[in-house]
């Protein structure tokens, strides 16, 4: 079925540097730079931070994309000759703030990659909890050859998806991954054909926020705190949170429904 995106009102509106659309329970996010290839300067950052706290109600799911031939370039360099080690440390944390509404907002995101997803920009990516690659799509840190180091929380994600090891590569070296590795490595979780990404983001979106808000929270929060625990702490916390989310009455009539034989049983595609 056709589904019809509509631009934001209000001020998700007046962010000149995205484009924000929405439809039932989907807002699309657009990184809308495409000169720069999409490349991150402090407004977009800031932008992306405000579109994420700013989320309209009925926002169940978002797809962030980027406009153009490429998602991100990564960050606008023509912003950091000017900055000392206070400015620096500053501006790294900006991103750190941004990329965690994004991380550990309120809902479920899904990037649709392709063309460059390089530095800034794989940090961006790595922010989101689902990736669609289409096969345009390459990965790269140059910042070693750039004599920088990541500094939008790349040094704390990428290595939980591909390992400290595989990510000093990419720095060290120059390595760039193109869209079939980038999977191979735990880069993304889905490739497609080119022009492909955003019907099979969109689908994915769409699917996602048909889930209870409850439980999607628990994945995007509880999960990955989870996984950075002990066993046993892990565990416990884990307790918690189940016992939370089937006490939630939405939770409850999905389970009514499937004994009841009014939902779908697992089955391979």
């Amino acid at each position: 079925m056709a589904i019809s995106f509509t631009p934001a009102s209000g001020p998700l509106a007046d962010l000149d540097l995205l484009r924000v659309e929405q439809a039932d329970a989907v807002l699309h996010v657009r990184l809308n730079r495409p000169a720069k290839r999409n490349a991150l300067n402090d407004t977009l950052v800031e932008q992306l931070q405000f579109a994420f706290t700013h989320l309209p109600a009925e926002t169940r799911a978002v797809l962030l994309s980027g406009e153009g031939d490429h998602f991100s370039a990564g960050l606008d360099l023509s912003e950091l000759q000017e900055r000392n080690v206070a400015e620096a440390v500053v501006h790294s944390r900006s991103w750190h703030a941004a990329f965690e509404h994004i991380q550990f907002g309120r809902v479920p995101v899904v990037a649709v990659l392709h063309g460059a997803v390089v530095g800034g920009g794989l940090e961006l990516a790595v922010a989101a909890h689902v990736r669609v690659a289409e096969r345009s799509a390459f990965y790269g840190l140059p910042e070693g050859q750039r004599g920088i180091f990541v500094g939008g929380g790349g040094s704390a994600r990428i290595p939980r998806l591909v390992g400290a090891a595989r990510m000093a590569d990419m720095m060290l070296t120059g390595r760039v991954y193109d869209a079939d590795e980038g999977l191979r490595i735990g880069l993304t979780q889905y490739v497609v054909d080119d022009g492909e990404g955003f019907s099979k983001g969109l689908e994915l979106a769409r699917k996602i926020a048909t889930n209870a808000p409850l439980s999607n929270f628990a994945v995007l929060h509880a999960l990955p705190r989870i996984a950075e625990m002990g066993q046993a702490e892990g565990l416990f916390v884990e307790s918690l949170m189940a016992a939370i989310a089937s006490g939630d009455p939405a939770a409850k009539e999905r389970i009514k429904a499937f004994l009841e034989g009014r939902a779908g049983k697992v089955s391979k595609a």
